[in-house]
Protein backbone atom coordinates (compact mmCIF):
# COMPACT_ATOMS: atom_id res chain seq x y z
CA UNK A 1 0.00 0.00 0.00
CA UNK A 2 1.38 3.38 -1.02
CA UNK A 3 1.78 6.32 1.32
CA UNK A 4 -1.31 8.13 0.01
CA UNK A 5 -3.45 4.99 0.26
CA UNK A 6 -2.21 4.38 3.80
CA UNK A 7 -3.12 7.93 4.76
CA UNK A 8 -6.55 7.69 3.15
CA UNK A 9 -7.37 4.33 4.69
CA UNK A 10 -6.15 5.67 8.02
CA UNK A 11 -8.43 8.68 7.57
CA UNK A 12 -11.37 6.36 7.00
CA UNK A 13 -10.53 4.39 10.15
CA UNK A 14 -10.39 7.57 12.23
CA UNK A 15 -13.52 8.98 10.66
CA UNK A 16 -11.53 11.97 9.43
CA UNK A 17 -13.17 12.01 6.02
CA UNK A 18 -13.66 15.78 6.28
CA UNK A 19 -9.99 16.22 5.27
CA UNK A 20 -10.59 14.51 1.92
CA UNK A 21 -11.90 16.11 -1.24
CA UNK A 22 -15.59 15.89 -2.06
CA UNK A 23 -14.92 13.17 -4.65
CA UNK A 24 -12.78 11.12 -2.27
CA UNK A 25 -15.46 11.33 0.45
CA UNK A 26 -18.06 10.22 -2.08
CA UNK A 27 -15.87 7.29 -3.13
CA UNK A 28 -15.56 6.12 0.48
CA UNK A 29 -19.29 6.60 1.06
CA UNK A 30 -20.21 4.52 -1.99
CA UNK A 31 -17.69 1.81 -1.07
CA UNK A 32 -19.28 1.64 2.39
CA UNK A 33 -22.77 1.39 0.89
CA UNK A 34 -21.63 -1.45 -1.38
CA UNK A 35 -20.03 -3.30 1.56
CA UNK A 36 -16.49 -2.94 0.23
CA UNK A 37 -14.86 -0.91 3.01
CA UNK A 38 -13.39 -3.91 4.83
CA UNK A 39 -11.50 -4.97 1.71
CA UNK A 40 -10.44 -1.38 0.93
CA UNK A 41 -9.00 -1.10 4.44
CA UNK A 42 -7.20 -4.45 4.19
CA UNK A 43 -5.74 -4.33 0.68
CA UNK A 44 -6.44 -0.82 -0.59
CA UNK A 45 -8.28 0.35 -3.68
CA UNK A 46 -6.06 -1.76 -5.95
CA UNK A 47 -7.49 -4.90 -4.33
CA UNK A 48 -10.94 -4.29 -5.82
CA UNK A 49 -12.01 -5.97 -9.03
CA UNK A 50 -12.61 -4.00 -12.20
CA UNK A 51 -16.33 -4.64 -11.81
CA UNK A 52 -16.38 -3.22 -8.27
CA UNK A 53 -14.27 -0.22 -9.25
CA UNK A 54 -16.50 0.45 -12.25
CA UNK A 55 -19.59 0.25 -10.06
CA UNK A 56 -18.14 2.84 -7.68
CA UNK A 57 -17.16 5.12 -10.59
CA UNK A 58 -20.57 4.76 -12.21
CA UNK A 59 -22.40 5.66 -9.02
CA UNK A 60 -20.07 8.62 -8.49
CA UNK A 61 -20.78 9.89 -12.02
CA UNK A 62 -24.51 9.49 -11.53
CA UNK A 63 -24.43 11.43 -8.25
CA UNK A 64 -22.25 14.18 -9.69
CA UNK A 65 -24.56 14.60 -12.70
CA UNK A 66 -27.54 14.83 -10.39
CA UNK A 67 -25.96 17.66 -8.39
CA UNK A 68 -25.18 19.87 -11.38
Amino acid sequence: MGKKEALLSGAARRGALSYLTREERMKYEIARELGLMDRVRQVGWAGLTAKETGRIGGLMARRLRGRR
